[in-house]
């Protein structure tokens, strides 16, 4: 396993959080997949990485069923190639990783983004076919999807790993709630234990989740 700055692979992390749905998943397998299909990003650059994911393996946002979970477990992402902004993006994030197209995730308040580290300039849209964008783009959608509230430049800073998967555990905890599905609900509480800074409140919640199913 590749350990980055934040210590832990984030492909890894995520299909862990996976593995959490499913326990018999073989996170070895979905590692592998990775692999292959960074193996067939010719060449190895920014263009060639989205044509490949978006166009020759079809990856696309899933619009009919966005709250559907499986849109938030990585494994489910590459099988199904369908998923929401931030699975979509640690997908381009762990493929680019292997075959030299380094990328970084940008956690825009309601809309999750990609950005190149090559040319900090040029911004990635997974979820609408790896669209590309510049600043004034990533603008104009925020403003779109929060109905004008006001921008910060800091909306397009790279965002850490952790809070990446902060923010998938997050999507998989209002799923739970909106479905009512306490048994999920637990053990994506329990995995939020592990994020620095959890607020009390939450921590004072997985307590009274978890004393009603001992």
């Amino acid at each position: 396993m590749e350990r980055g700055p934040n210590g832990f692979a984030l492909d890894e992390a995520c299909l862990l959080i996976s593995a959490h749905a499913r326990p018999n998943l073989d996170v070895g397998h979905y590692l592998n997949r990775l692999d292959e299909i960074a193996g067939t990003i010719l060449p190895p650059t920014l263009d060639g990485l989205l044509s490949v994911l978006f166009r020759d393996e079809g990856y696309r946002g899933n619009e009919h069923a966005y709250y559907d979970p499986d849109n938030s477990f990585l494994d489910q992402v590459i099988d199904r190639r369908v998923g929401i902004p931030i699975t979509l993006s640690v997908l381009a994030i762990e493929v680019g990783r292997r075959c030299g197209v380094p990328l970084w995730g940008v956690g825009m308040p309601g809309h999750f983004l990609l950005r190149d580290k090559v040319d900090p300039m040029v911004f990635v849209d997974p979820f609408n076919g790896g669209k590309i964008l510049l600043a004034g783009d990533c603008r104009r959608m925020h403003h779109a999807l929060s109905q004008g509230s006001p921008w910060d430049d800091s909306f397009l800073n790279p965002t850490s790993k952790i809070a990446i998967v902060a923010r998938v555990l997050t999507n998989l905890k209002m799923v739970a709630r909106e479905r009512q599905d306490d048994s999920m609900l637990l053990w994506v509480m329990r995995l939020r234990q592990a994020i620095p800074g959890l607020a009390v409140e939450e921590r004072v919640e997985f307590e009274r989740l978890s004393a009603r199913f001992n």
